[in-house]
Parts: structure tokens; sequence; C-alpha cells
């Protein structure tokens, strides 16, 4: 079934996660299996809230929170964090576009690269470590529902910026209005389903910041790449963490 496929298509694609099978697959099932981007998030953020469980019992806050954080990398395998480094290295060099998308697809780590990541790591960790332990499970269930739906959307608003092919160019092909709404259903029943209308309040914050981090990123260069796609599922993550802390804290 189409579905079945597309669905085991995201996890082989969007994480790290052994699956030994070999799918028959077309270009389009990569961008209209984008529909399942909230449904990777919340099986990968089960994976962290069952690690901070356990890692709970021997570890203090924050060191759970770190340790909690290289997991996500080990089950994402840095696919994302990659894709914001390049995104940085690339649209922060002030060159032109073509000059940018070939820095973008270098495999070499510039000093804008590392400094994203590193902000974003660090500034995840801070923030996890900053939430009660009672509430702490949750958050790191949906934060990467949340990123996710950056990709989704991300995909979906976007043309391509290369002229020739790239990893990012079947999803942004094949990814439009009817995988936009029928992901961002399911991404809001999660977020209700785990938090209540509170949780609904607080999953708007990632919808626009996809939006505007997506059209941000794609002005200098005409479109997105799949880099810009991991770019925006990380840092939608680090909004989600943000506006989860406030909305907590003070609702």
């Amino acid at each position: 079934m189409v579905l079945i496929k597309r669905f085991l298509l995201m996890i082989q694609f969007l994480t790290a996660i052994p699956l030994p099978i070999s799918l028959d697959v077309k270009n389009e099932d990569f961008g209209k299996g984008l529909v399942f981007a909230p449904v990777i998030g919340i099986i990968l953020g089960a994976l962290l809230a069952g690690s901070f469980y356990a890692l709970s019992f021997v570890f203090p806050p924050y060191a759970a929170s770190v340790v909690v954080m290289i997991v996500y990398i080990v089950l994402t395998g840095g696919l994302h964090l990659d894709g914001l480094g390049d995104t940085f290295d690339g649209l922060f060099s002030n060159r032109p576009k073509e000059r940018i998308l070939e820095i973008m697809r270098d495999s070499r780590v510039g000093t804008n690269a590392v400094l994203a990541i590193v902000s974003v790591i660090l500034l995840n960790v801070s923030l996890l470590s900053s939430f009660s332990v009672g509430y702490l499970p949750y958050v790191l269930l949906l934060m990467p529902v949340a990123g996710r739906i950056g990709s989704l959307i991300g995909s979906g608003i976007s043309v391509y910026a290369r002229s020739s092919e790239g990893l990012g160019k079947s999803f942004i092909d094949y990814c439009g209005a009817k995988e936009i709404a029928v992901g961002t259903v399911i991404y809001f029943g999660m977020f209700f389903g785990v938090l209540g209308v509170m949780g609904i309040v607080i999953a708007c914050f990632p919808v626009v910041s996809a939006v505007v981090l997506t059209k941000f990123f794609s002005r200098k260069i005409g479109g997105a790449t799949g880099d810009i796609l991991g770019a925006v599922c990380e840092l939608n993550q680090t909004v989600f963490l943000m506006v989860g802390y406030l909305g907590i804290r003070f609702l």
C-alpha cells in the first residue's frame, strides 16, 4: 500500500532508526510522504521522552538534557543540524546566489555553521533543563513534531532553488497544499492530545515560524533547498521550546 510505503520511506530518510527493507519508490513519494512528518516526529519524541525518564533516575536534569540531545543527534544522524550549518555557511557568506548554493553543497564546515549549530544546541539544552521534571517528557514528546512540521510547511510553500538535481528537490516539487493540510491536522491533533487547549495555542507558533523562516532563508537564492528544510526543522524546535517554556510558566 502506497501510504505504508511512504511512511516507511520517511522513517528511513528522516531518521537513523534501522529499517533494513528495500522500497521501490518514485520521486513523488518523498514529497507526498512528508504528510507523515509529524508522525515521525512523535516517534522520535517518544524515544527522547523515554530516554529522559530512564536518565532522570541517574543524572540531574541538566546532565540528562545534554544526554537527551546526544540521543536526538544519534536518532536523526545529525541530518537537520547539517542542513542548519550549511544554510548559515551559505546564506551568511554575502556571496551571489550561485556561490551561495556552491557553499551550501560543500561538505566542509565553516565558521557560521559551527556558530549556528553550537548556539542552537546550547540553547536547546538550557531550555530543556529549565522545564520541571513533570513537564519535560511532554515537551520532549512534542519537540520533534514541532520541528518536522517546519520541514513539511517549508517544502509545501517553496520552489526548488537549484537548476540541477539535489536532495531536497523531490520533497519540494511534490509536497503541496494537500500534504500541508493533512499533516497540519495531524500536528494540531497531537498537540491537543498531549497539552490540551494550551497545546493548540503553542502549536500555532511553530507553524508561523516555519513560514517566516522559509521565506527569510529563500529570499537570497529564490527558493529552498534540502539544507534550508533542515535548518527550518531545527530552528522550529528551538522556537517551540522557547514558546513552550513561556506558555507553561505564564499561562
